[in-house]
């Protein structure tokens, strides 16, 4: 016997129920806490009105929330009162440094990650990369205030003489600010390169499904099913919590923030200024142009068209100018 299918109004009701009843239980947590001390922490998972959020120590602590603190995501730093039993109640959102969203059905941003530093496009031969989606996830990364890097993903695929021009065709991102490494978690000591890239950064990485990522997580994290369990545990709610954004710390330094929310991240809309921020090559030229509202096409005396000539301007990194701020007039 199939089960009877929810109505949109009994589904908002049901929602509306488990809100009340988790604030109810936050507000109690609160109140018995008693006279104790406030504690900073940072959030490793969320799951619905459940947090687990790292302590002082890096203990995995099961926080509940009250719904007047707005959306807490993964990596947010949060103030928070431990309670008999050994939960915590998080009673304070700290200012985000840097934000992560992405549009949801109704066109308004949705958080996904906070307070992230670094974010990690990875590219592999095989699919074949674009620099169109490249240049498009390293504008996202310029829009937030957040460093971008480019990892090559699976060189044990390729040839000696394969490897070096697969580097060599995005030689160019380099001189602009953008690292880039070259892995594989297949060869011996294949990821150093990435971990040295990660070292002292909050990072994600994104990047087309097929280029590896999963497989990178799972190899630079010692192990990830231990971590795993200790956040369910943490939570009670088991280990489907982790399809939820996790932040996992790395032995060798840094931290490093999953979700499969964050893998397919896509960049939202954006206006012309945002845009031509999101490439420091054209942006630093956007004087030079004779004409202020230069499209950078066909106007005379376009100072960026001529850099192209020069060689100072990459014609890829044009190309995807272009494609974008089409994209962007058509929505």
């Amino acid at each position: 016997m199939s089960r009877r299918r929810l109505t949109k109004q009994q589904r908002a009701r049901i929602q509306a129920r488990r809100r009340k009843v988790a604030d109810q239980r936050a507000g109690a947590l609160l109140e018995g806490g008693g006279d104790v001390e406030t504690l900073e922490g940072r959030v490793a998972i969320r799951h619905g009105r459940s947090l687990v959020v790292r302590g002082p120590h890096g203990e995995a602590v099961h926080c509940l929330f009250r719904q007047n603190l707005g959306e807490i995501v993964c990596g947010d730093r949060v103030l928070w009162q431990p309670v008999e039993g050994g939960d915590g109640v998080v009673v304070e959102l700290l200012p985000r440094k840097t934000v992560l969203s992405r549009p949801d059905f109704s066109g308004r941003e949705k958080p996904l990650a906070a307070n992230i530093t670094q974010l990690v496009v990875v590219l592999a031969p095989r699919p074949e990369p674009t620099g169109y989606l490249l240049d498009q996830y390293l504008v996202a990364a310029e829009r937030m205030g957040v460093r971008g890097a480019i990892c090559l993903n699976k060189a044990d695929l390729l040839s000696d003489t394969e490897r070096i021009a697969f580097r060599e065709r995005f030689a160019y991102y380099e001189p602009l600010g953008y690292p880039l490494v070259q892995v594989s978690a297949k060869l011996a000591h294949g990821l150093d390169p990435l971990l040295d890239l990660l070292r002292d950064h909050t990072s994600i990485l994104v990047g087309q499904s097929g280029v590896g990522k999963s497989s990178l997580i799972n190899a630079l994290l010692p192990d990830p099913y231990v971590e795993e369990g200790a956040l369910s545990e943490a939570t009670g709610l088991g280990r489907h919590t982790t399809s939820a954004a996790t932040l996992y710390p790395l032995e060798t330094g840094g931290e490093i923030i999953d979700s499969p929310g964050v893998r397919s991240f896509r960049l939202g809309p954006l206006s012309r200024d945002e845009l031509e921020r999101g490439f420091p090559e054209i942006h630093a030229l956007r004087f030079q142009c004779r004409f202020s509202d230069c499209s950078h096409r066909h106007e005379p005396g376009c100072a960026v068209r001529q850099a192209v000539q020069e060689g100072r301007i990459s014609p890829q990194r044009l190309a995807s100018f272009h494609h974008l701020a089409r994209e962007a007039a058509d929505r």
